[in-house]
């Protein structure tokens, strides 16, 4: 089980990787920050960083303004 943004529970998977748990969030706004376990995750990384299970991901929605 990985659990995501305090609050969220998703199944986790062998192999799972940051893009695979934000599919599996239905996660889609193209601006995000991604930290598992406290560790950042660049944009780059998503489809080839593995998440563990019982991992503490964090998914932080960027926005602007003016």
């Amino acid at each position: 089980m990985v659990r995501v943004n305090e609050r969220l529970d998703v199944a986790w998977q062998e192999g799972m990787t940051v893009r695979d748990l934000l599919k599996a969030c239905k996660f889609t706004f193209p601006l995000i920050n991604v930290t598992v376990n406290g560790q950042l995750v660049r944009r780059e990384e998503y489809d080839t960083f593995h998440v563990p299970d019982k991992a503490d991901v964090r998914v932080i929605h960027l926005i602007t303004g003016g």
